[in-house]
């Protein structure tokens, strides 16, 4: 079975990318099951309604978010429907879910959506504590678990990929918006990366505009950022393969497209 997991979605031309790039690939590559972040898909901060739908039509099966999961207030019509998912460590009672199960051609696939603790600005409970909780509850109700690490610090993530190793399929880390060189199957049999990159404007500030971020780092003054409006984009993610007789990851690819 092949995933494609698509990097922190950036503004418009992040899904217009999307929308122009993933019917075609998803054909030429087999690619069974996708899965997006796109808590930067509304100009930078959180999710539309109009936007959702175009992700789905363009043959995303799961949408994960952040630390802007509440940038827009659509997020709140459509935070119970199956494909979105919020992290899961955030307060109890909140709408939405942090895990959901797809079911697909005989497998219960579980998609599980963290977001870290170190220098990130939002109150969540231990991502660590709230996965292994989760583990241990569907056990025996799924085949294939990936979760998507929303998270600041490498070391974090990295942590997180050592913790999951053997529990879980694949562990990815999110946010930063730079593709990392370190993709592989750790020891006990869990792909692994660090961060899988962005969906946007190519020449910018991580998706922003540059001359906004360059006044803030260089004055320290406040400076409301935008999504760059480079016309040229790029998608960052990445390919997973998984054995369909196990269910243990056979391969883990970067994608630049």
């Amino acid at each position: 079975m092949k995933f494609f997991v698509i990097g922190d979605i950036v503004g418009n031309s992040g899904v217009k990318k999307v929308e122009e790039a993933l019917p075609s690939f998803i054909k030429e590559n087999k690619i069974d099951f996708v899965i997006a972040n796109a808590e930067n898909s509304a100009e930078g901060m959180g999710i539309t309604k109009q936007i959702f739908d175009k992700l789905v039509e363009s043959g995303v099966n799961a949408i994960t978010m952040g630390n802007h999961t509440w940038g827009k207030r659509d997020i709140f019509a459509i935070a119970s429907d199956e494909r979105i998912l919020r992290p899961l460590n955030y307060s109890a009672g909140l709408p939405g879910q942090g895990y959901r199960t797809y079911n697909y051609n005989n497998k219960k696939i579980v998609v599980i959506n963290l977001i870290g603790r170190v220098d990130m600005p939002v109150l969540s409970e231990n991502p660590f504590n709230t996965v292994e909780k989760i583990l241990n509850k569907i056990r025996n109700e799924s085949n294939i678990v990936i979760v998507d690490f929303h998270a600041e610090a490498t070391a974090e993530k990295i942590a997180m990929g050592y913790y999951l190793d053997g529990k879980v399929t694949a562990v990815y880390g999110t946010h930063t918006h730079v593709q990392t060189a370190d993709e592989q199957i750790l020891e006990k049999g869990t792909a692994y990366i660090t961060d899988i990159g962005m969906t946007g404007p190519k020449k910018s500030v991580i998706g922003m505009d540059i001359a906004a971020s360059l006044k803030r780092f260089v004055t320290t003054l406040p400076e409301r950022y935008m999504v760059s409006k480079d016309t040229e984009t790029v998608l960052d993610g990445i390919i997973l393969e998984v054995n369909d007789s196990t269910n243990k990851a056979e391969k883990i690819e970067r994608v630049i497209i």
